[in-house]
């Protein structure tokens, strides 16, 4: 079935939807990973926007239930050149192309990604319509440019929990009384706000001997303190984080309260809540291949990564809180540390899926800073 990409500065390119009919609009981003592409469809952080893979072939080793990051698959639309419709894999389930139309997102291979995904690097990041019901290309590139876009949108409320829940049996168990339960003595109590969390995050907590007890994005301090956690954990999410509402000044008065570790648009509200800014990159970092420097210990990691918005270190009081991570393609911020307060956080994904491991031991600095802050 024939299908249509049209981008907001005119550019239409032709393809094929290997799901059926649709039609979706959203902000057109590429991602460099190779493989992993259920952990990425079931990414939140995806929420409002359409992937390019840059990889050729996807598909080809299926879909299986362990590898979900969240209940649904957050995307709008799924490009990719070639669409393997039948996986090989012993883990697989079910087709790629069974598992978009199960959660109703549009598949569309046959068409050039690479001259895509040079446009996007070149012109950067934009708006887009993917469609097999219209294909009036002036039509299309008109939809596109009346979208209201992600900035200074609250995305969040989009993909957060509506109910606090924990973790048992390698998934969500809901109730806000989890460090109640009878097996967690003698274990760290972290409360994790979901800005659209990962399960990954969850489950390396849990395995590095922590309790986790996850809040939605809407959860006040006296709530979260009520809890007596040892530490809070601040998730990835999708958007713009300016435009989410409350957490800021949610974050302004646990700061200094309880150790405090960041991800992504956790880290990004962090840089709000000390007093900065953010801007949106040209084009964003998404895939598994992005070269991290510690500037703590001198080492480079090859990250896991997926934004398009990024902290504003210059706007941040140098007294108060210091750069620790520098992402070594573009010199932008990849993590810091409050010089005051016991609170650190990164820029990029250290729970990996997909992608790398090489950032897993950001979770014992969490675990050691806990550990130096316990009564």
């Amino acid at each position: 079935m024939k299908a249509l990409i049209a981008l907001e500065d005119g550019t239409v390119y032709e393809g094929n939807s290997f799901t059926g009919s649709g039609e979706a609009v959203g902000e057109i981003v590429f991602n460099t990973s190779m493989s992993g592409y259920q952990e990425i469809l079931t990414d939140p952080s995806y929420t409002g926007q359409i992937i390019t893979m840059t990889y050729p072939l996807i598909g080809n080793y299926g879909i299986n239930p362990e590898d979900m990051e969240s209940v649904a698959v957050h995307p709008k639309a799924f490009l990719v050149k070639e669409y393997n419709a039948i996986p090989s894999n012993f883990r697989s389930r079910k087709s790629l192309a069974d598992f978009l139309n199960e959660y109703g997102v549009l598949g569309v291979d046959g068409f050039d990604t690479r001259a895509l995904v040079r446009h996007i690097r070149t012109k950067g990041a934009m708006k887009g319509v993917v469609s097999t019901e219209v294909l009036n290309k002036d039509a299309l590139v008109e939809k596109a440019r009346s979208w209201s876009g992600l900035v200074g949108q609250d995305m969040v409320k989009l993909v957060s929990c509506s109910e606090p829940y924990g973790w048992v049996n390698n998934q969500p168990a809901p109730g806000s009384d989890v460090f109640h339960r009878s097996d967690t003595d003698g274990k760290f109590k972290v409360v994790a706000f979901d800005f659209g969390i990962k399960y990954n995050q969850i489950r390396i907590l849990q395995d590095k001997g922590c309790v986790v007890q996850v809040v939605p994005a809407t959860t006040d301090a006296d709530t979260v303190l009520g809890m007596n956690p040892d530490g809070i954990f601040l998730s990835n999410g999708p958007g713009d984080p300016e435009g989410v509402e409350g957490v800021v000044d949610t974050l302004k008065v646990l700061l200094g309260k309880r150790p405090m570790f960041g991800i992504c648009l956790g880290h990004q509200m962090l840089g709000l809540a000390y007093g900065g800014s953010t801007y949106k990159l040209k084009f964003g970092h998404r895939g598994g291949n992005q070269p991290v420097k510690d500037l703590l210990t001198g080492k480079v990691e090859i990250t896991s990564q997926n934004h398009g918005f990024c902290v504003d270190m210059d706007s941040i009081d140098p007294e108060e809180v210091e750069l620790t991570h520098l992402n070594l393609n573009d010199d932008s911020c990849e993590g810091m540390r409050h010089k005051k307060h016991p609170a650190f956080s990164v820029q990029y994904h250290p729970e990996h899926a997909p992608g790398p491991h090489d950032a897993e031991y950001l979770f014992d600095r969490f675990i050691d800073l806990m550990k130096a802050h316990t009564n």
